[in-house]
């Protein structure tokens, strides 16, 4: 199986798909499968660009919605995680995963699916530990704060992702594991000039810092690298290509990890890895343990401020598997059919002032949960609680535990630049 690896697309799906294209034609060869590592951009009109966490100026519709709309149709089976730059209302409505437009399937805010018999396992979001521990409160209209903070990684998401006892092949995160630099060549890293000074050089200062600091990257990432110990790991973010391998103990696994840049011309953002695999031909299919572990906790998904309460869990994971199993007999494992819920871009008028909020109810993660024979609870609003537990600007401590992984405004704090924002491309 060759499967097409991407780092963040942000929204450029037409010149992905035709670089694509262009090398199975100059090649000869056939990519069963794209994924994408974060900032994926799934913008299907101008609510969902208002509910993504970026400076103005770079917001724009570019070619998602096309494929939303049925303009265009992916032409390969297409994996995505989200990241730091998302249109989050409509990732929210697809919180359990599923399909953002025909052939183009969003993991959900954590998620494992089947392709063929290769198991492929992601993590949306990137961390931040004085989010970490709290509950998905934040609910449209989104504040300044709730727009950042609906991306950053919560502890329920990763504890479900902890529960996985089967092997996992490819495992997708946007920002990378804790110190992953340590098992590759990170003064090649420093050294990669054009990513860095195309961001300016305050990007390669804070992640110089972050190096030295034993920082850089994700605390929960680590601890599901160290978990699953998966053949692949890939992640995006930083807008630079490094690789590492991995060694879990004396003799072990090991992982092969992988970062890619982003969608630019004369970029590293794109690789192709050949797996082994089962004949083909491949579909994407819903995962048996993935779903027993959902069933089992779902009732105690935080949707609050609070922190998940998993003493609270009182479902057996046997008898969750056994539902599942019996359901996925009865029904098969292909995910619920794609279906729009809010209007598409149009050339010819905005939806800007228009009297559509930007929320909706999936008929996907309906259509799943009652599978699950589970409750929908994604639009609980109980305690529509947003906590005040940002850092102030000026308040950045290179000593801290909670050193944020590559969040634009963390940068700009790190380079005391009030009007930075306006000065850089966000990453």
């Amino acid at each position: 199986m060759r499967i097409a690896v991407e780092g963040c697309m942000h929204g450029d799906l037409d010149s992905v798909y035709a670089t694509l294209l262009h090398l199975q034609e100059e090649e000869k060869t056939k990519i069963d499968l794209l994924i994408c590592c974060g900032d994926f951009q799934a913008v299907r009109n101008e609510k969902d660009l208002e509910c993504i966490s970026m400076p103005h100026k770079y917001r724009g519709m570019n070619s998602f919605w096309k494929y939303y709309s049925g303009e265009k149709v992916a032409p390969f089976p297409t994996i995505f995680i989200g990241g730091n730059h998302e249109a989050s209302n409509y990732l929210w409505e697809l919180y359990y995963g599923g399909w953002a437009a025909p052939n183009i399937y969003f993991l959900g805010f954590a998620g494992i699916v089947k392709f063929g018999n290769i198991r492929i396992g992601g993590l949306s979001g990137i961390y931040k530990r004085q989010h970490y521990y709290l509950g998905h409160y934040e609910r449209l209209p989104y504040s300044e704060s709730d727009i950042r903070s609906i991306y950053h990684v919560r502890e329920y998401d990763v504890q479900k992702l902890m529960q996985v006892e089967e092997p996992v092949d490819v495992f997708l995160s946007h920002d990378w594991p804790l110190n992953i630099v340590e098992h590759g060549n990170w003064k090649d890293l420093l050294r990669y000039k054009p990513a860095f000074e195309a961001d300016n050089a305050d990007h390669l200062r804070y992640v110089l810092v972050q190096i030295q600091a034993g920082a850089l990257g994700s605390k929960p990432a680590a601890e599901l690298l160290e978990k699953l110990k998966p053949p692949y790991w890939f992640s995006a973010h930083l807008h630079c290509k490094f690789a590492a391998l991995v060694q879990h103990g004396e003799g072990g696994p090991i992982t092969k990890f992988l970062a890619l840049d982003k969608c630019l011309p004369g970029r590293k953002f794109l690789q192709v890895v050949e797996i082994e695999s089962e004949p083909g031909p491949y579909g994407i299919q819903y995962d048996e343990e993935w779903l027993a572990i959902t069933r089992k906790f779902n009732s105690i998904i935080p949707l609050t401020a609070k922190r998940a309460n998993f003493g609270d869990i009182h479902l057996n994971m046997q008898d969750c598997r056994q539902l599942v199993r019996n359901k996925l007999q009865t029904r098969g494992a292909k995910p619920f059919q794609f279906v729009q819920t809010a209007p598409c871009h149009d050339l010819t008028h905005s939806l800007a002032n228009g009297s559509s909020s930007g929320q909706y109810r999936n008929p996907q993660t309906e259509a799943f949960l009652q599978f699950l024979e589970l409750e929908y609870l994604l639009d609980n609003t109980l305690e529509p609680s947003s906590p005040t537990l940002f850092m102030s600007k000026g308040s950045f401590d290179y000593d801290c535990e909670d050193i944020p992984i590559d969040d634009v405004d963390e940068i700009e704090e790190f380079a005391g630049d009030d009007d930075a924002e306006t000065k850089k491309e966000c990453l």
